[in-house]
């Protein structure tokens, strides 16, 4: 059976029904599993959860563009593993054409917070690479503002340093309290470097709730032995797709993401 097919077995909730769960202040807990066992988590999820319908589409088309300094300071600082950190990116949803500049700030409470002001115009199957805040383009001023607002670093020394592109499932349970977003089929392209890679075998499930409501999946993902695990995508993909950056912290999840990919059908997580 196929992702496609297992997600037939859900019943749909809309756009418009969930502007209600958006969470913007919450706890977010990842989880790596492969494709395999996601269509056996699925199974046993349908009864509890609704999936996202748009347009007649239950799998979405994500685009993500990160920015940094040009020393990384976002990077090394994730690396580092200090609480206080933050991301600026773009985020493109492809389907409802609508993009927004983002900050996600992570406190050391494990909270997360996300900013965000529209985009009007930015293309993700066009994407600009030279976007360069604090210059003349009058239409980038209002990011400016926000940047200066909401990001700890000067938006004058911030570019675009990856992208990435990949399918998004959005679970919600039926008592509407938390959103479980599943990603899979990551593709990443380093605009500094020039390198890419495909995670086609790996899949990042995240559980989004405000504060520990009790949770469906959290009994299903233990019954699957899918365990906690750290991924934040921009870390991940410049690891893979700049060598030369320190890597030590993220070394055991590159490897057991290797793994993954090298024998996808006998991963058991």
């Amino acid at each position: 059976m196929t992702i496609d097919e297992v997600l037939t077995n859900f019943s749909p909730i809309s756009l418009a029904e969930m502007k209600d769960i958006r969470l913007m202040n919450r706890t977010d807990t990842k989880f790596v599993t492969s494709r395999h066992r996601l269509i056996e988590l699925l199974n046993l999820a349908k009864d509890d959860y609704f999936v996202q319908e748009i347009d007649g589409r239950r799998i979405g088309d994500y685009y993500t563009a990160y920015f940094d300094t040009p020393q990384y300071d976002m990077f090394r600082v994730h690396h580092c593993g200090h609480a206080n950190r933050q991301k600026l990116r773009i985020r493109c949803y492809v389907e409802s054409k609508q993009s927004f500049l983002e900050v996600k700030t992570k406190n050391n409470h494990g909270r997360t917070k996300k900013k965000r002001m529209k985009m009007p115009g930015f293309d993700p199957t066009d994407p600009r690479h030279d976007i360069r805040f604090g210059g003349v383009e009058e239409q980038l001023s209002e990011c400016e503002t926000f940047i200066r607002e909401h990001l700890f670093y000067d938006a004058s020394t911030l570019t675009e340093r990856i992208e990435n592109r990949f399918h998004r499932i959005t679970l919600v349970n039926k008592g509407k309290t938390e959103r479980l977003t599943i990603d899979l089929d990551l593709q990443f392209n380093n605009l500094v470097t020039g390198q890419a890679m495909k995670l086609d075998n790996v899949v990042i499930i995240e559980l989004k709730r405000d504060g520990l409501v009790p949770s469906p999946i959290l009994g299903l993902l233990k019954q699957l032995r899918i365990k906690k695990s750290g991924f934040s995508k921009y870390c991940i993909g410049t690891a893979f797709t700049h060598p030369t950056l320190p890597q030590n912290r993220f070394k055991a999840r590159l490897r057991k993401i290797r793994k993954m990919q090298e024998s996808p059908s006998e991963n058991k997580d």
